[in-house]
């Protein structure tokens, strides 16, 4: 039997699957280098700036900062997000310590000080502290809204002040932290690691949804990380003081653009949260894993609305189980994709069989047998990258070499698809059928434990076991 993929649902779709990363990655390390090489080639050139380039240059930052705080709170406020909020508060500390820094300027609007010193060098990490707080859960909050907003203004509050009574008293604030010196090198290093932390969150989070804005995040924040070694180590009479205001101006904007964007999708990503997770992938799937992929679900709802209702809670399952055995996020991205697609090989069963109220003959039961090696096939033609093909066309092999269509076992059963054949039989097993009735959890999950080692992978039935414990499985339909 040839497999059709040349109807109205599949026309259009060849080669529309995930992006292969390395490209993406590849240009992103490069553009996240590039302050770094400037600095290397060039920074410690001497040079003679007037200062009022840098109270201009300074100026225009924090103005760029200001605004993106305005935008990102009005937006969060408006939607009841506490995480937008609290990103919009990381811009506005930052545009106010950046509009001190400013004014500072000696020689401008006021003579020697050590405002300008203490403000250059807690601009960043104080900014990326507040930004690493966007992570915590209880921010997902409606009713967390109201508090960010009142530290917001506390804290605006707080540096105006402390940066006037400086500017007016010069002697309260001290020149710290000196060029250089252990305070200044131990306030980039905590930066760092706070910009690290920032930028692994928005990697991450690239690597599960694809959305090249997600990276481009993650760039923004190297250039924001980029600037505090010339803040911290560098005068004002080298060139790579001044780069590090430039890369600090263009760090926010790169940051700015793409997450105030993401409130704009249907389905956000909050690559500074990065709290996406595998279920997100599932649930909407056509925004985060292509319209390729909702085509073909919305094709084998069509064909048999039990197989794709059993296909998207699997995929629910799998992706669950993934993170609690630690898949990173390549592998989870595509174990969701594979797992929702994981029955397609089923549209080319004749509906007289996929539809049989009452047991399967052999010969029916070898044409069933066939769909992993149809659904292969099928995506093959759509242009699937291997990764997901295999946990198709595998999905119902065993350890034992008992499964099929290839009896594959032990070591060449990838962890992916181990934990994809548990949870495509665990669903299996307690949804009710026509032909019979859905089994309890405890003996669908006692099946799976006196089949653990021999055709279930011991590791994945004990993940799952976790997983369900915690409560967090979708409810099998009953149909």
């Amino acid at each position: 039997m040839r497999v059709r993929t040349t109807g109205p649902i599949f026309r259009g779709m060849r080669r529309s699957t995930t992006n292969p990363v390395v490209l993406p990655l590849a240009f992103g390390l490069i553009a996240a280098l590039i302050p770094f090489v400037a600095l290397r080639a060039f920074g410690h050139r001497h040079v003679m700036f007037g200062l009022n380039v840098h109270f201009i240059g300074v100026g225009v930052t924090a103005l760029v900062a200001a605004l993106a705080s305005l935008a990102l709170t009005i937006a969060g406020a408006r939607r009841r997000d506490g995480r937008t909020v609290i990103v919009g508060t990381a811009f506005s500390v930052m545009a106010a310590l950046l509009g001190i820094h400013g004014l500072a300027t000696p020689g401008v609007l006021v003579g020697m000080n050590g405002v300008i010193a203490f403000t250059g060098g807690a601009t960043l990490p104080v900014g990326a502290a507040v930004l690493a707080l966007s992570a915590l859960p209880g921010l997902r909050r409606p009713k967390s809204v109201r508090p960010l907003l009142v530290l917001q203004a506390v804290l605006l509050a707080t540096v105006i002040t402390l940066g006037t009574v400086g500017i007016l008293f010069p002697s309260v604030v001290p020149s710290v932290p000196e060029t250089g010196s252990r305070e200044a090198v131990a306030a980039m290093l905590i930066g760092f690691g706070l910009f690290a932390l920032l930028a692994i969150r928005a990697l991450r989070t690239y690597l599960l949804t694809r959305r090249i804005a997600d990276l481009v995040v993650a760039v923004g924040i190297v250039w924001l990380a980029s600037a505090l070694a010339p803040a911290m180590l560098m005068s004002f009479m080298e060139l790579g003081w001044w780069f590090g205001h430039a890369f600090e101006l263009i760090g926010i904007v790169i940051v700015t653009v793409p997450v105030a964007l993401d409130l704009m999708r249907s389905a956000q990503s909050r690559p500074l949260v990065g709290d996406v997770c595998g279920a997100d992938l599932v649930q909407a799937e056509e925004a985060f894993l292509g319209s390729h992929v909702r085509a073909l679900t919305l094709s084998l709802a069509r064909k048999d609305e039990y197989t794709e209702e059993h296909t998207r809670r699997v995929a629910l399952r799998a992706v669950q189980v993934g993170e609690e055995l630690g898949l990173a996020g390549g592998r989870l991205r595509a174990l969701a994709t594979g797992a929702l697609v994981h029955d397609i090989g089923k549209l080319s069963v004749p509906d007289n069989i996929l539809q049989k109220p009452g047991p399967l003959t052999d010969e029916e039961f070898e044409i069933i047998k066939r769909h992993p090696e149809w659904g292969d096939r099928m995506l093959v033609e759509l242009g699937f990258e291997e990764e997901i093909r295999h946990l198709v066309r595998s999905h119902h092999e065993r350890l034992d070499g008992s499964g099929y269509p290839h009896g594959t076992e032990g070591s060449l059963i990838p962890l992916d698809v181990r934990i994809l054949a548990v949870c495509d039989v665990y669903d299996a097993l307690i949804s009710r059928r026509v032909y019979r009735d859905a089994w309890s959890h405890e003996r669908a999950v006692k099946l799976l434990r006196e089949e653990s080692g021999t055709s279930f992978d011991a590791k994945c039935v004990s993940a799952l076991e976790r997983v369900l414990a915690a409560g967090l499985e979708p409810v099998a339909a009953a149909v």
